[in-house]
């Protein structure tokens, strides 16, 4: 996908998430391309569940049972888009990754479907699916009970990845974090199932949006001493951060807008 199929997509997830509802007429305009360029797009993101085509444009996915996987994807996608941008730029072809069942991590997994001979572990269904069908990775789908609200699979699944290596990356969502507590979930099926992907990991990438800076969780899935990078966006303040950086965690900020300017990882703050 190049820089500018890039804004534009960037930029219809800004409108659907102000506006509610687009049409192709109004889109077509606003991005200087035909309809049928704009249906394309519009094609593609219904795919991934990011939009509802509608005659003659989309609206945002409709909202299913409260906290559900479909409900949670459309909160904040800018913000996710470009955290999942900067997280990406940590990935080269070849790399053995995990990837949770947060939508910040499926958000990734949209950014990596051009990466080669990846190999990633997850207990996502979505991503899963998108990355089977998108792009020529590896994937491992860990087993377990399936769990609908999140599209992803729970349980005790560290006897799974014991004796198989280290994978080199987890890139894990919150959400809640402490810096007494590390990385915390609300659900205690879901935190299992995170804490044997962190356990088997070499480093640990949370990814999430700076309103989980002070939102609750209960269970805590990777203390403070396995995170090896925070990345969220610029509404994490400097008090926020500090206590992270003095425990020896990178924290990397994106900026407002990174996602709709196309800028890569290296324009983060550290």
């Amino acid at each position: 996908m190049d820089i500018d199929s890039d804004v534009r997509i960037d930029g219809i997830l800004a409108a659907l998430e102000h506006r509610g509802q687009v049409s192709v007429t109004e889109l077509s305009e606003e991005f200087g391309v035909s309809a049928v360029t704009i249906r394309k797009d519009l094609v593609a993101l219904e795919r991934r569940s990011l939009l509802q085509r509608v005659r003659g444009g989309a609206r945002a996915s409709a909202p299913k049972e409260e906290g559900s996987f479909a409900d949670r994807l459309g909160r904040g996608a800018g913000a996710k888009k470009a955290i999942a941008r900067h997280a990406a730029s940590f990935v080269r072809n070849g790399d053995v990754i995990a990837l949770d069942s947060s939508t910040s991590a499926y958000f990734l997994a949209l950014e990596l479907l051009d990466r080669r001979d990846l190999v990633v572990v997850t207990n996502s269904l979505r991503s899963a699916t998108v990355l089977s069908e998108e792009s020529d990775a590896t994937v491992v789908l860990l087993g377990g009970t399936v769990r609908r609200t999140s599209a992803s699979t729970v349980g005790d699944i560290s006897g799974v990845l014991v004796g198989r290596g280290r994978i080199g990356r987890a890139f894990v969502g919150v959400a809640g974090l402490s810096i007494e507590r590390g990385l915390l979930e609300l659900s205690a099926a879901e935190a299992e199932s995170k804490r044997a992907i962190v356990e088997s990991a070499r480093e640990v990438f949370a990814l999430f949006d700076s309103a989980k800076a002070d939102a609750f969780g209960l269970h805590s899935f990777a203390g403070t001493d396995r995170v090896t990078r925070l990345i969220t966006d610029s509404g994490f303040s400097d008090t926020d951060a500090a206590p992270w950086r003095d425990a020896g965690v990178s924290v990397d900020l994106c900026p407002a807008g990174a996602a709709a300017r196309g800028e890569d990882g290296g324009n983060a703050t550290r």
